[in-house]
């Protein structure tokens, strides 16, 4: 550590909850800052204690597209949410502190660019409005976002899939076993970014061993190649032994020993529903690890009997795991000039998105229109169906920070014609080099 000191945000949430007795609840921030107030925590000088921010905003539209409108989807707790992220990030930005953690809620790393409603707990997401915020007012350019939620971070992932600046890993269960059913090795990122994206997808019972084995001999090595500016841990603690929604076997120490290696420059509250069991030991863990003190005492009562063996099979999974996505890290150059080469001007794909707190299913096409100048331009159709507003379909064009001014040009150009056939409701062209939001 540089001496600094740890930057912590608290945003419980009170009047925001899905249900009084969801997972996802006041109760679990609750716990934990009862634990640290216990532990006296708050009153050392290695930790500093700030107020989240409201965000605003062209904060959320500069990440967003929400149909209907972004205000009819969201509260005010959503915007201190992420508000609370900035305040984290500009906290080290300033240096007046070396690292953050914002300990915030409603989470948001299921959100994607598009946004017809809630589903796995979010509705927009807290760490790439942070991100985007730090590279409008602060100029940062390669960031890695290590997510260690327990499910795939699919909607980080699907705002930076075409971003080379941006790397993306996730380890989580395995997709096939666990919500959002996503998160394979064959989601590498679109051509213009290929291999930017790396998914680990894990077997249900993977431990502290099989968690640090990836870490060490994978995702650390990356990150030194990468050499990001930032980097942010989307701080999900479900993949604890006691946690009721999945079936990981890590312990608080695994995830302290994780937070004191990967060095997050920012980690910011994603999952973790074991209320009691686990939140306030392993979020007293990362904090100590993060603000460089001893955790080696921050042990659950009942670890005794709950610890699990890894399987055999799961150690030698990944093992190949491990050489696998090496393998293709270490061609990625290559990889992605083939994926260009192959994609020609165009490169498309298809998803079906489910919005399970909201009961909507969307049907989207995006498009990425490859230039031989810039990062091109991305179009999305959507149509949702289900929810309040029953259907809703929308054409939208994204122009990126960085793209030439024949593409931003094409972008509108798309939106406008897309008008005038009529064919969906809404309209939207979001300029990141201008840095608008505007509804055609």
């Amino acid at each position: 550590m540089s001496g600094k000191p740890l930057g912590l945000v608290f945003f419980p949430a009170f009047d925001w909850a899905i249900s009084p007795t969801h997972p996802e609840r006041e109760e679990r921030l609750l716990y934990t800052r009862d634990q640290i107030v216990e532990e006296g925590l708050l009153d050392m000088d290695t930790i500093r204690e700030y107020k989240p921010r409201l965000a605003l905003r062209e904060d959320l539209e500069r990440v967003h597209v929400c149909v209907p409108n972004i205000m009819s989807l969201i509260t005010d707790a959503h915007r201190v949410s992420a508000g609370g992220a900035i305040t984290a990030a500009e906290a080290v930005m300033r240096g007046e502190t070396a690292r953050s953690f914002a300990l915030v809620r409603p989470p948001g790393h299921h959100a994607m660019r598009v946004v017809h409603g809630t589903r796995g707990f979010c509705t927009i997401n807290i760490e790439a409005i942070m991100i985007e915020y730090l590279r409008r007012h602060y100029g940062i350019g390669r960031v890695a976002v290590v997510d260690t939620d327990v499910h795939h971070g699919d909607g980080t992932q699907d705002i930076f899939y075409h971003d080379p600046d941006t790397l993306f890993i996730s380890f989580h269960q395995d997709g096939r076993t666990l919500y959002p059913g996503s998160g394979f090795t064959n989601e590498m990122g679109s051509p213009p970014a290929f291999g930017s994206t790396i998914n680990l997808p894990l077997p249900p019972g993977t431990n502290d061993e099989g968690l640090h084995t990836i870490l060490d001999e994978l995702i650390l090595p990356v990150l030194a190649d990468f050499q990001p500016d930032l980097i942010i841990n989307s701080a999900g603690q479900d993949n604890h032994y006691s946690d009721p929604l999945a079936n990981m076997a890590i312990t608080a120490q695994g995830y302290a020993r994780l937070a004191d290696k990967l060095k997050a420059d920012i980690a910011v509250l994603e999952g973790g529903y074991s209320i009691e069991d686990a939140l306030p030991y392993v979020n007293v863990g990362i904090i100590l690890a993060m603000a460089g003190m001893d955790y080696s005492k921050v042990i659950e009562p009942d670890i005794a009997n709950s610890v699990r063996h890894q399987a055999d099979s799961t150690t030698a999974y990944i093992r190949n795991l491990i050489a696998d996505r090496r393998a293709v890290w270490n061609a990625r150059d290559s990889l992605q000039k083939e994926a260009i080469q192959k994609a020609g001007n165009l490169w498309r794909r298809q998803k079906g998105i489910y919005y399970d707190d909201s009961g909507i299913q969307e049907r989207q096409t995006e498009s990425v229109h490859i230039c031989p100048h810039c990062r091109g331009y991305l179009t999305i159709a959507t149509e949702a169906q289900g929810g309040r507003f029953a259907c809703q379909s929308a054409f939208i064009a994204v122009s990126w920070r960085d793209s030439c001014g024949r593409c931003r040009a094409a972008a509108r150009d798309e939106v406008m014609q897309a008008k005038k056939q009529r064919q969906y409701q809404h309209y939207f062209l979001q300029d990141l080099y201008q840095d608008t939001l505007e509804k055609i």
